[in-house]
Parts: structure tokens; sequence; C-alpha cells
């Protein structure tokens, strides 16, 4: 049959129908058909390739916020001892490449709990604030978000939405009593997989904006960025090998400038 022909395909008829029912469904009966359709996160493909951006578009339709990535491990984490100040790291890839926890991570004996996600963008991360950062209890949340919504990774964004979701982000936190730390987005001469978009003079400008903000309503600032900024206003080779995600002596230098703003948050 011609593609071109006048009428509607049986098929077409029938693909409607079913998207005017998903319309109608319930929410929580599309949450467990995304929960089947969404491909684990252990078999995510190599950074970048073709292969990861059919993936990441597929996780979009079904899964926006990536509520799926750590819904079990939420689930089994059990609520932090009396004692205890744990502390949540919400990110993109920056935070999911790092070893947080564990007694080979960047901070041995620390009740530090990893909940980054490679390709986010701010507004993906507030979608799952409460579920991965609230609904633990931390005492502090470190947020490290913003380089993907330059790179455009869920579409274009202007500066200011970014600066909105990383305040609703700190201040969601602070409404439910959880010390906030605002981490500097780190910086980047140009994205190996969206280049010529100049996000170093944006970066500068977003971390300007952070670090006010965090004065203004009394969170932490950490500066990555002054500690790690090349003269291109991009991430030297030494600590990274891509010009945005770090090498282990990024983390080196990243560790403890926020283990600082951890015990600054608490002292609060």
């Amino acid at each position: 049959m011609d593609r071109n022909h006048s009428f509607v395909p049986w098929l077409e008829v029938v693909k409607v129908a079913v998207l005017a029912v998903i319309a109608f469904c319930p929410a929580g009966s599309l949450l467990s058909a995304q929960a089947t359709a969404a491909a684990p996160q252990a078999a995510r493909p190599a950074p970048h390739t073709g292969e990861y951006w059919t993936q990441h578009d597929h996780e979009l339709a079904v899964d926006f916020g990536g509520l799926e990535r750590y819904k079990a491990a939420d689930a089994a984490l059990p609520p932090p001892a009396t004692d205890e100040n744990r502390v949540v790291f919400m990110g993109d890839s920056i935070t999911d490449g790092w070893k947080i926890e564990g007694p080979d991570g960047s901070f041995p004996g620390k009740p530090y709990v990893n909940r980054g996600i490679s390709g986010q963008t701010t507004p993906q991360m507030l979608v799952r604030f409460r579920q991965d950062v609230i609904d633990l209890k931390p005492s502090v949340v470190v947020i490290l978000a913003g380089t993907n919504d330059l790179a455009g990774n869920t579409g274009p964004m202007t500066l200011e939405q970014t600066e909105e979701n990383l305040a609703s982000m700190a201040d969601l936190a602070t409404a439910n009593g959880i010390k906030v730390v605002l981490c500097s987005i780190l910086p980047a001469f140009d994205y190996p997989w969206s280049p010529g978009l100049e996000p170093a003079p944006k970066i500068a400008t977003v971390n300007q904006w952070m670090k006010n903000y965090a004065a203004q309503k009394g969170y932490v600032y950490v500066d990555y960025y002054s500690a790690m900024v090349d003269s291109r206003g991009g991430l030297p080779a030494a600590l990274s090998k891509d010009g945005v995600h770090p090498l282990p002596a990024g983390y080196a230098v990243m560790a403890p400038l926020v283990e600082a703003g951890i015990e600054q948050a608490l002292k609060k």
C-alpha cells in the first residue's frame, strides 16, 4: 500500500486507539509499564555513542525523571540512625561516576549515599528529588547539576530555568529540614557530544548566581570551579580526559572541598 494514500491504514487506527487508552490510564499503572520497558542501568552503553543516545531517548519517553534507577535501592535503605549524619549526593554523570560509598571510596566510613544519574539535567533531578533525597531523610544534600542543561540533553534551556531548578531543589530540601550544599558547575570549554555551544561563559554565569543565591539563603556553596579551571575556562587534561568528566585526579581535588562544605553545613 502506498504510504501517501489518503486514508489511514488499520494499523494506524490501532496505534491511535492504544495511545488514547494510555492517555487515560492511571499514573500508577503506567509506572509498571515503564519499569518493564526501561533498560537496566547495568546495560547502559558507552557514554555518548549512538547506542547511548538511543537508550537515552527511550528512557526519556518511559521514565523522564529516572525514578526506576534507584527505586529499589531507596526502598532497601534503612532510616538513618539517631546519631547518623547521612549525606545524599544528587547529580549527573560527574556524581554517578564518583566512587563515593564504601571503604575504597573518597569518603571511607562516612554515611554518604550516591544518587547521581548519567546524562541528567536539572528538570529530571527535580522530578526524582523527593524519592531520591527527601525520602531518605539525610542531614545534608550535595547538589552538583547544570552542565547537561547547557549541553541541551533534554532540549534547549535558558540559564534562568537552570537556576530556578537548582533553587527549587535547594528550597525543597530546606522545607524538609535538610541542609543544602550547592556545588559549582565544573568548568567545560566544550561538550564532545554537543560541540560548538561555548559553555564556558554560561557556566561562569550560573556559578556566580549560585554563589549569590547560597549567600542569600544561608546555604553552603562549594567552589570546585576555581580550583579546577584552566586558562580557556575548561578542565585541564590532567584532571579530565574529555574536558567534562573528572579523572581520579579531578575527584581528588573535589573531595576535600565538598567534605569541608558538608562539615560547614552540619554546623549551621
